[in-house]
């Protein structure tokens, strides 16, 4: 015969609030019957009690179309308005900091990455339609990671000196939001591991080449679109912050941060 198991503290906690909960509402109702006892002994009208009673139960229903339904609601957009800020904040930095040198590292271990920057350097004058379609061009471009085309020294030189970056990174609440830029840190950061457990990536074995050329595609896709949503954030929103980002795109051979004559 099995013991049963006694309740965790956290059910306790919460039978007890249930219990609470019932307790007050039951009190409060039996409160609103004794003073409407007390008006009816007073004044000996029913009739009065009863309009102001369907009055009050008629005005609970507006009341809560405008505080759950429109307050509510306002409310909710300006806290989400003033979150993504805050993120689109962090992942500014991310791209200042090893974004967009990544993806310029990155693209030079991809075989079809003509192709690439191809659809993407010329993103100045986008319109939502063109974000859009580049977004599907992202998805279907077919990635063709060749470890050996790039410098896989490089990339792991610059994972390393940025890691403690991508663990603060890791760190801020704010990223538990944002599913796509947190599942980007956690595949960017999985490379930083691989490659920090192999002393010489010059000389690795055919399997270790396969499963690095992975991870890298793996990071390249989720950094690729997240750029582009990050572009277009820039370009809606702080016009002067787009200018230095297009003169510094990644897939853009001629970009140069220096302002050209016109």
């Amino acid at each position: 015969m099995t013991q049963e198991q006694p309740f965790s503290i956290t059910e306790r906690v919460h039978m007890k609030l249930v219990r609470w909960k019932l307790f007050w509402g039951a009190g409060l109702i039996v409160l609103s019957a004794f003073f409407y006892f007390i008006h009816y002994l007073i004044f000996r009208d029913l009739h009065h009690i009863f309009i102001y009673m369907v009055g009050d139960i008629a005005f609970v229903f507006i009341e809560v179309l405008l505080v759950t339904v429109i307050i509510h609601e306002l409310l909710n957009y300006r806290a989400e308005k003033t979150k993504l800020n805050k993120l689109n904040m962090i992942i500014g930095v991310f791209f200042s900091e090893i974004g967009t040198e990544l993806l310029r590292i990155f693209s030079e271990f991809d075989r079809n990455t003509e192709k690439m920057k191809g659809d993407f350097a010329s993103c100045k004058d986008w319109l939502d339609q063109q974000f859009s379609g580049a977004h599907k061009a992202c998805r279907g471009h077919e990635y063709e990671i060749d470890i050996r085309k790039g410098n896989l020294e490089l990339l792991r030189n610059f994972l390393l000196s940025k890691r403690y970056f991508m663990v603060d990174l890791l760190q801020n609440p704010w990223l538990l939001e944002h599913d796509t830029f947190s599942d980007l840190l956690w595949a960017v950061f999985h490379l930083v591991e691989e490659l920090s457990h192999r002393e010489n990536v010059k000389d690795l074995k055919d399997a270790d080449y396969k499963h690095i050329a992975s991870d890298i595609e793996r990071a390249y896709v989720l950094l690729t679109t997240e750029w582009l949503v990050y572009m277009k954030h820039l370009k809606d929103n702080y016009p002067y912050l787009f200018s230095l980002a297009i003169r510094t795109n990644p897939f853009d051979p001629d970009a140069t941060p220096e302002i050209k004559n016109v």
